[in-house]
């Protein structure tokens, strides 16, 4: 077999990269079906790769025998966010053979490598174990997951004694929840998780909860204990869930963006109580699927949303060279 040849990915690659764009996601829908099945089709991947092409995106291309058989690219996301970063994002890659990722990335990351950026994520099919052991091999390890499920029309909400769910009202619930809204960034920043992000303040959560209460497209359910919030689950279409659209985002799907429960009540059940009652709230709308994704650090979400029957679809990875 010959050798495999790379060179600098360019415009004129386009094509032949959502051929091998949408041969990569007919293989995992194949896996997971409930993925959309557009992209099975070179002319709507075409789209995606484009897109991130005309967000200066820079990669590899590797040829053998004069044919297009991988492509690797990366962009860049806010620096204020991800530090000096490039990301190869849920279009950014595609290989006949799982090995060649190596060979792509060493020639696209000597380039991002010398620009100062650092911080380097991949987002990689979870159906190709080969693909994510070529990753790992080269030095990336697991960051967080994404998960989708079916929405069922008779989903049954069993609210624990003592408990209810209701949605919150300005006047009454907004400062109580407060504790609320931190739970999961305080949560974030105890071991093993370890983010250095800072925590919001008290006074940028209310200006956020006088938006959604004023009219946002969230739809926020709430947990009380007694009359005391103690736990909050936010879903939104996907169209209004940059983070979850194009190619892992099911058709009629909804995004379950946020969900925390402060420590004193997790065990309780109220969290399973609240996917529940998203998930019948989903099934009202005419939802078809859910999205969601957790930190795999976070112990208590990488074991609670499985459980909740959220498949993985793609692992992000994460490499931080010194």
């Amino acid at each position: 077999m010959p050798g495999v040849e790379i060179r600098p990915f360019s415009e004129e690659q386009l094509d032949e990269a959502a051929e091998l764009l949408a041969a990569r996601h007919k293989r995992q829908r194949a896996v997971e079906p409930l993925l959309p099945a557009a992209f099975e089709d070179p002319a709507v991947a075409r789209e995606e790769v484009e897109e991130l092409w005309r967000r200066d995106a820079t990669g590899s291309a590797c040829f053998r025998g004069g044919r297009l058989v991988g492509y690797l690219l990366g962009i860049a996301r806010d620096r204020d966010v991800w530090g000096e970063n490039v990301w190869v994002d849920y279009a950014g890659q595609a290989f006949e053979e799982a090995e060649e990722v190596r060979d792509a990335y060493a020639a696209a990351a000597a380039e991002w490598f010398e620009q100062g950026r650092t911080r380097h994520f991949a987002q990689v099919p979870a159906s190709e174990p080969a693909l994510v052991e070529s990753w790992f091999r080269l030095s990336f390890g697991q960051q967080q997951a994404d998960g989708i499920r079916e929405v069922r029309a008779a989903t049954e909400v069993r609210v624990p004694e003592g408990f209810e769910i209701r949605r919150p009202t300005a006047d009454d619930d907004v400062e109580a929840l407060l504790a609320v809204d931190l739970a999961l960034p305080r949560h974030h920043r105890s071991p093993p998780v370890f983010t250095v992000r800072p925590l919001p303040t008290a006074d940028e959560l209310r200006a956020e909860w006088a938006k959604t209460l004023a009219g946002s497209e969230e739809t926020v359910l709430v947990g009380f204990d007694a009359g005391r919030p103690v736990a909050c689950w936010s879903v939104v279409d996907a169209k209004h869930a940059p983070e979850f659209r194009g190619l892992h985002a099911p058709e009629h799907a909804c995004y379950l963006k946020f969900a925390a429960t402060i420590p004193e009540a997790r065990g309780s059940g109220i969290g399973v109580a609240l996917t529940d009652a998203s998930l019948a709230w989903a099934a009202e709308e005419g939802y078809r699927a859910m999205g969601t994704d957790w930190r795999i650090t976070n112990l208590l979400a990488s074991r609670f949303w499985p459980r909740r029957g959220f498949r993985t679809t793609f692992l992000r990875l994460y490499r931080h060279i010194p």
